[in-house]
């Protein structure tokens, strides 16, 4: 069965479409044409308050926590299934709610990549890794059990709904989690279609659960939540853990990010430009990984600069289902004033824009920026320092291998970093060196299921993608038996 997208969409709570508590609705806008789209409703306490409950109810009666392995494993892979089925009608809400290129981002990319997140968290339900016995008294035998936590509020951001809500709703489900899902009120509506698949797919009433609207401190501060995860910035998260210290909660946290590119002397410049840029204006640069800082060994200066320069200038930058756009608008009027003002700042302060650097109306009626390239920046600068999100990138210099590596680190963030050398040992010493989640050898941004995706200093802790997203999920039980 196809999935229906309505105008005006409801709540998805214990296994149905349900209305909020409040009357007020949130008008989804398309980025790229200002026009609405949709409306959700601006969900009330009182609305996570009965999704809670269903979520607590179907945990502690296990219909989903103490459902057999291979029936979790089964729904799970069906929710992946029906996704596919629906992937066309996914990326084109995907597109819609965010201004993402249709076939470059959402059809080519996002939505195939969530089906091999799914189909990677139902195959991980059934491991038994680390499952474990032994001895450890005399006359006693000691168990440990991988328990679920337990009910999970989950808030994902609006840069990348769909694909961060499967990173979300994955593990948790695979651990044997229930939840109650937070989209971003500004691209909301994958999430909740995500809600319907999941019931389709044969996972019980009350396991996922869908509130729309600013609630996510009721959310954070509910006594029956025992874990949060959020994606977003790093402020938020912060207020994330002061709310959730008072009930001791759990946090997972995926937030802001500032990616340096070191780029040494024996890199070649047509490839570090290819796939530097594309990681600089990837989703218009809304990406917490994204390549923001590239610093070059001063003997490749002019070269680099020139090659970054020529690709970002060369980006297909315009309506979202247009054949060939690489790059769309900013998600929304007041994103793009933030982003505007970074570079005005940094040039005011004497840096030089070569290119991009300005809004770009000729692209469309909606929220666009060109891609732009920034040089004459300090390192203390704020366009340095802080995270921008949005398709700019900064180029500096460096003589040595650990001035690279010190600039590349002095920043709050570390989540994700890259190197460009033809030296093997280089760059096994620098990645070592470099205070980053991850860490790509010539290149920047790919990610697999299998491999973790998560930051070190402000850029959070804990992991998604990966069996150590599952574990996240989870909490160690020591039994012990006495058997004298």
């Amino acid at each position: 069965m196809a999935v229906a997208v309505a105008k005006d969409m409801q709540l998805w709570i214990n296994g149905q479409w349900t209305d909020s508590a409040s009357a007020a609705r949130i008008e989804v806008e398309n980025p790229a044409t200002g026009e609405t789209v949709a409306t959700v409703p601006a969900g009330a306490p009182a609305d996570v308050d009965r999704a809670v409950a269903a979520a607590k109810a179907a945990f502690e009666d296990g219909r989903w926590s103490r459902l057999p392995r291979g029936q979790r494993q089964a729904a799970l892979w069906k929710l992946a299934e029906l996704m596919q089925a629906d992937i066309e009608t996914l990326a084109r809400v995907e597109s819609e709610d965010t201004g993402k290129p249709y076939e470059f981002l959402s059809l080519g990319a996002d939505l195939p990549f969530c089906i091999d997140n799914m189909r990677f968290f139902a195959a991980a339900v059934r491991d038994t890794h680390g499952h474990h016995a032994g001895e450890y008294m005399p006359g006693y035998t000691s168990l440990y059990r991988r328990e679920p936590v337990g009910v999970v509020g989950q808030i994902t951001p609006w840069n990348y709904p769909v694909l961060m809500a499967v990173w979300k709703l994955g593990p948790a489900l695979a651990a044997g989690c229930t939840t109650v899902l937070k989209p971003a009120s500004l691209t909301p509506r994958t999430a909740l279609l995500l809600g319907e698949l999941a019931a389709e797919a044969g996972i019980p009433d009350g396991v996922v659960n869908v509130v729309t609207g600013g609630v996510g401190r009721r959310l954070t501060a509910h006594p029956d939540i025992r874990m949060v995860s959020i994606t977003g910035a790093t402020e938020t998260g912060k207020d994330v853990m002061r709310s959730c210290a008072d009930t001791l909660k759990r946090v997972h946290l995926e937030l802001g990010g500032k990616a340096p590119v070191l780029v040494f002397e024996d890199a070649d410049p047509a490839h570090v430009a290819a796939k530097a840029s594309l990681a600089a204006f990837c989703n218009s640069g809304q990406d917490c990984t994204a390549a923001t800082r590239v610093y070059v060994h001063k003997s490749r200066e002019k070269e680099i600069t020139e090659a970054l320069v020529e690709a970002m200038r060369s980006v297909a930058v315009g309506d979202p289902f247009a054949p060939g756009t690489q790059m769309g608008p900013l998600i929304s009027a007041g994103h793009l004033e933030a982003v505007a003002g970074f570079v005005d700042r940094a040039r005011a302060a004497g840096a030089t824009v070569l290119t991009g650097g300005a809004p770009m109306p000729e692209a469309g009626p909606g929220h666009f920026y060109a891609p732009t390239v920034i040089t004459g920046v300090e390192q203390g600068a704020e366009i340095i320092q802080q995270e921008v999100f949005g398709p700019v990138i900064t180029i500096q210099t460096f003589d040595t291998e650990a001035e690279a590596v010190a600039l590349g680190n002095d920043v709050v963030y570390g989540l994700a970093s890259s190197v460009f050398t033809a030296d093997v040992a280089r760059a096994m010493r620098v990645s070592a060196a470099l205070e980053f989640g991850t860490v790509w050898v010539n290149d920047h941004l790919p990610l697999t299921s299998e491999t973790p995706h998560g930051g070190f200093k402000q850029s959070g802790f804990g992991k998604d993608l990966s069996s150590e997203a599952v574990g996240d999920y989870q909490v160690t039980k020591h039994v012990m038996i006495l058997n004298s």
